[in-house]
């Protein structure tokens, strides 16, 4: 009996792998993504808490309560709160205070309940993926997040609990595909952190149980798809909701509203009534009051979190258009905003600088010529955005790219590793 399995708990979406036992023919020995809400395996980190009903809910279900209009909290990218004070904190429901912690652990432990449905049986150990740095230039904080993480998860039921770089983890899945040996630069772009592994792969060293020889370098930066929203929103749909206009005496809007309504893990600090206070007094002394009126009216509805999924969408569309147009219904007057790509690409730019960067001085660490990289794989939702999918490339020019399953690479490697590491 397997009761390993590998977890990826990402920022915007979560999925569980495993390895199919001996006792399913032609499936043993593979590692599978397990179905976790309406036959799909991936699930979206989101947890909502319904006030009106008393009910919390999860994933797509959760993300459709909030947008049919019930009374609640929703929250998203938890796990960008793992080494930070805000772990620690709180966020209000009805008047109940809901612990950060708390939060966390029951959608760890909701995502453990349904893969066990999935596979039909009870998982007690697993590998958990993570990022090369939860928190960048901080080692005690990086520390603290994976031990926060791990001790989560043993209160949601796992007895045995290791980690694995979410690059690592993908490079394994690539490497249950290859046929000879490559010299493999893993890009993992996900919706937290951009993460990076040169890994030497090849089809006699999958049953190798220590790998360490054969990770020639890990880098990673804390910038993923979350933040790409953010820039996209600040620089395409802000603007219509004051964001860079002044007041009256000729100073700036104070952009702390924008900045917190654009970014997924503060956008419940817009709603609290110290700010509807303060942008009371703001709008009366805005030199332009109907955009003020808009953010005001946007706040009141509590519908930063709809915005924010209005700007992922417009993100997403880029990917494969020059431009996009956005049906902003809920803003008032509705409102129709074309997203033009070329804006977005400049908006990323010093982020994609920084992603750049970090790539560089990984292969300058492993003392490998970029020349040298024979395959540089893509994972990771994130990995879409095509100026930074071309920055990358370009870096290692004389290798091929491929793509891999952006949602389930990282969790079947986890489950190939589950499985070496504990049977």
């Amino acid at each position: 009996m397997i009761h390993a399995c590998g977890v990826d708990f990402g920022t915007s979406n979560s999925t569980v792998g495993w390895v199919r036992p001996q006792d399913q023919p032609g499936l043993a020995g593979r590692a599978t993504m397990l179905a976790l809400e309406d036959g799909k395996v991936t699930l979206p980190s989101v947890v909502f808490f319904n006030a009106e009903d008393d009910e919390v809910s999860f994933g797509r279900a959760a993300l459709a309560a909030y947008l049919a209009g019930y009374e609640g909290r929703l929250m998203r990218s938890l796990k960008s709160l793992l080494g930070t004070s805000l772990i620690d904190g709180q966020t209000e429901v009805a008047g109940r205070a809901l612990p950060f912690r708390m939060l966390l652990g029951q959608f760890i432990g909701e995502l453990k309940h349904r893969a066990e449905l999935s596979a039909g049986r009870q998982f007690t150990a697993a590998v958990f993926g993570r990022p090369v740095f939860f928190i960048d230039d901080n080692n005690a904080a990086d520390r603290l997040a994976e031990n926060t993480l791990a001790e989560v998860a043993r209160a949601a039921g796992f007895k045995d609990i290791a980690f694995q770089f979410e690059p690592i983890a993908a490079a394994f899945d690539y490497e249950s595909q290859i046929e000879r040996e490559e010299l493999v630069l893993i890009a993992d772009i996900g919706g937290g952190t951009s993460d990076f592994s040169l890994v030497r792969l090849a089809p006699e060293r999958v049953k190798k149980s220590e790998r360490r020889d054969d990770i020639l370098a890990t880098g990673g930066v804390h910038i993923g798809g979350t933040d790409f929203d953010k820039y996209l929103s600040l620089s395409s749909v802000m603007p219509l909701l004051g964001y860079g206009s002044r007041l009256n005496n000729g100073s700036d809007i104070p952009s702390s509203y924008y900045f917190n309504l654009a970014t997924w893990h503060t956008i419940n600090l817009a709603y609290t009534k110290k700010i509807q206070t303060q942008l009371a007094d703001v709008c009366r002394d805005a030199r332009e009051p109907d955009k003020m009126g808009r953010l005001q009216k946007l706040i009141e509805q509590r519908a930063g979190h709809w915005l924010a999924l209005k700007v992922e969408e417009g993100k997403i569309g880029l990917s494969d258009a020059a431009e996009v147009e956005l049906a902003l219904e809920r803003l008032s007057p509705a409102h129709n905003l074309t997203l033009q790509r070329g804006q977005f690409d400049e908006s990323i730019g010093h982020l994609v600088g920084s992603i750049e960067q970090t790539v560089l001085t990984m292969l300058r660490n492993a003392g490998v010529a970029p020349q040298a990289v024979d395959t540089v794989f893509f994972t990771g939702g994130s990995s879409g955005v095509r100026v930074l999918r071309e920055k990358i490339a370009a870096l290692v020019p004389s290798a091929r790219r491929v793509e891999g399953d952006l949602f389930g690479s990282i969790g079947a490697g986890l489950a190939l590793d589950a499985v070496r590491k504990f049977g």
